[in-house]
């Protein structure tokens, strides 16, 4: 069943064409949760939408106006949408759980002793802005790196762990939780000592940074044919992975930690073992139509984004050939194909059901996904990955076929 556009957000402000408005939509986000969504919709501004989006909004395509430089806020019980003023182009998105407040915390979102919900942007300059989402009030802004922070990735098991790429070539590493926040004005000061740790091995811009979900693992993606795999638990390289014959640009694990997927400017996705460095399987991303030579079809299909379905048996890849494509784990090629113009990226929503994409006009659409239920098999290998390695199946008392069967190698 091919993806349906269900809905579609275009920036209300009028275009500006100098370059420091930049109306390209680099970025995308669901809170894990799903309760929120943000949205670098380009001018220097996130904006923090509440979900689900109306009814009526996911039945057809959608625009969202502002007036007077002022966001449209709908009220959906207790939260509205917001507009982040961030004063530089906003490049990478992430969303963390923010641990309840402890005795002496300083932090006056978390003042009740609960959780709240935190957005990390990274900016043009180098600074990485980190705000409550349900007053879109800013906490604290992270310094350090000296060029643009590209991505970033939160710890998923909710401690308060950053990792932010940067075109400066390193990856940095900030423990949220470390220190006070000191008063100042309308918002917090960050006293030193947050980052932890610089990690450099990188010779060319670093696009992506993806944690897995166990924490184990990070694997970062720069202008360069080999991704590196580094350790969570002591900040050093584990290997380079190396199989793609252009720039890696996008990165992602499977939701039990157990595979790796890589996106290239060469037109493949490679399916990686985390643990053992063996490349898996290669996605090729070839024409639809099949008059193209091979020097266009490897310009046109350049990728820019993939990603895993909540579920861990499709991924979503977007290219420059104008297409958003849908792949089931199994098989070698596409499921399903939409017709999109000028991707960047892409995100699967966390309970599953539909896709959201980024373009460089500044506009997000959202697409419907297959929906499956799994395999009692799947679910069991999945619950089994999540906390043994490939390593450890391997050294299980149990048949070859079996072996294979966890540790991914029977597609």
């Amino acid at each position: 069943e091919e993806p349906v556009l269900l809905a579609e957000l275009k920036p209300g402000r009028p275009q500006r064409y100098d370059w420091k408005s930049s109306c390209e939509t680099w970025s995308v986000a669901f809170s894990p949760d799903g309760a929120w969504f943000a949205w670098s919709q380009g001018h220097c501004v996130v904006k923090l939408i509440p979900w689900p989006l109306g009814d009526a909004e996911l039945c057809k395509t959608s625009e969202r106006k502002s007036r007077g430089g002022k966001a449209e806020t709908r009220s959906r019980g207790a939260a509205k949408e917001k507009t982040l003023e961030c004063g530089q182009i906003v490049w990478g998105l992430a969303f963390s759980a923010w641990p309840a407040a402890e005795d002496g915390d300083t932090d006056p979102a978390c003042a009740m002793g609960l959780p709240c919900l935190v957005l990390a942007t990274g900016l043009n300059d180098g600074q990485i802005k980190v705000w409550e989402v349900q007053t879109g009030h800013l906490l604290f802004s992270l310094l350090g790196h000296q060029d643009v922070v590209r991505d970033l990735s939160f710890a998923p098991n909710g401690s308060p762990i950053l990792v932010s790429a940067s075109r400066d070539k390193t990856l940095r590493v900030w423990d949220l939780s470390r220190d006070v926040l000191l008063p100042s004005g309308d918002t917090f000061l960050l006293s030193p000592g947050r980052q932890v740790q610089v990690l450099s091995g990188h010779v060319q811009w670093v696009y992506c940074c993806s944690i897995s979900p166990d924490c184990s693992m990070l694997c970062s993606a720069a202008g360069e044919k080999s991704a590196l795999l580094w350790s969570m638990r002591s900040y050093t390289l584990i290997r380079r992975l190396e199989g793609h014959q252009s720039s890696v640009v996008s990165c992602d694990f499977s939701p039990d930690s157990a595979l790796l997927v890589t996106a290239s400017y060469d037109a493949c996705v490679i399916m990686w073992d985390p643990y053992t460095g063996e490349q898996l399987r290669t996605l090729r991303h070839v024409p639809l139509h099949s008059t193209l030579d091979s020097s266009s079809e490897i310009h046109t299909s350049s990728l820019r984004s993939v990603c895993f379905s909540p579920e861990g048996l499709y991924l979503a890849t977007v290219a420059d050939d104008r297409l958003l494509r849908i792949w089931a784990l199994e098989l070698r090629s596409p499921v399903a194909f939409a017709p999109m113009t000028n991707g960047l990226c892409c995100m699967y929503f966390p309970h599953g059901g539909f896709i959201a994409t980024g373009t460089r006009d500044g506009h997000v659409q959202f697409w419907t996904a297959p929906r499956v239920l799994s395999s009692l098999k799947h679910l069991c290998r999945k619950a089994l990955r999540t906390f043994l390695t490939t390593y450890q199946v391997l050294a299980l008392p149990i048949p070859r076929k079996l072996k294979e069967f966890l540790t991914y190698r029977t597609f």
